[in-house]
């Protein structure tokens, strides 16, 4: 990897729909962050809610506002956002707060000490703080990742986390297809593929209710499974 000097060592990737009530405060956070050298990418993938207008008044070195015109998905958000990153180590962060962007250094120290090309976030390993939703969620997660683990044949706890960092040129070089949630079963598998090293750390999750904002439905559930079939055997 390039030296901190020619670049950011961390760039920040935020995909947001119709996130009003929380973009300003992600943003305001990810800065506050333990990570001195950073760029923030936000890509609004057509917001309806006065997000975009919201992104409009903020300029900033450190922060890149893309928008799409129309709304396309996570998925699609986080290849925009991938590719106008130019730090050395990428990291997912929804623009929710149900993810805390202290737990950086975290999540990157397996790829800082050179152990580690991709590092997932787990809400359910180690000791720190989970707020208590919905069960069914859990057993669903649950079960997503047991079908990953036995295609990608790499044991994970959290498959479907939000927080996944990866060194920057591993994933500049993976062609997303996948438009919404589907991009966690579909670069897991991909990952998995290249034989990345892969390593998993505990994080604090902060999980909303839908009366909050939360998106994901059974439906996505069940694209996943497609998914996870889709990449781990289909698709060479």
């Amino acid at each position: 990897m390039e030296s901190a000097t020619s670049r950011p060592l961390l760039s920040v990737i935020i995909p947001c729909f119709n996130e009003a009530g929380t973009i300003l405060d992600i943003i305001d956070r990810v800065r506050q962050a333990p990570i001195d050298s950073k760029q923030i990418i936000v890509v609004d993938d057509g917001s309806t809610d006065g997000t975009r207008a919201l992104l409009t008044t903020l300029q900033a070195e450190d922060l890149t506002v893309l928008m799409h015109k129309r709304n396309k998905g996570k998925g699609a958000a986080l290849a925009t956002g991938f590719k106008a990153a130019n730090g050395e180590i990428c990291i997912v962060q929804d623009a929710d707060l149900e993810y805390d962007p202290s737990e950086y250094p975290i999540l990157i120290d397996p790829i800082l000490s050179g152990k580690a090309d991709v590092v997932f976030g787990s809400r359910f390993q180690g000791a720190a703080p989970h707020r208590v939703v919905y069960f069914w969620h859990r057993v669903g997660n649950g079960f997503l990742t047991l079908l990953s683990n036995m295609l990608t044949n790499i044991n994970l706890t959290d498959m479907e986390t939000c927080y996944k960092a990866f060194r920057s040129d591993i994933i500049k070089a993976i062609p997303i297809q996948e438009n919404r949630f589907g991009f966690e079963p579909e670069i897991t598998a991909k990952v998995a593929r290249m034989d990345c090293r892969i390593y998993e750390v505990g994080i604090s999750y902060y999980g909303r209710t839908y009366e909050e904002g939360k998106k994901i439905t059974w439906k996505d559930g069940f694209h996943a499974i497609w998914c996870i079939l889709k990449y781990n055997i289909w698709t060479t």
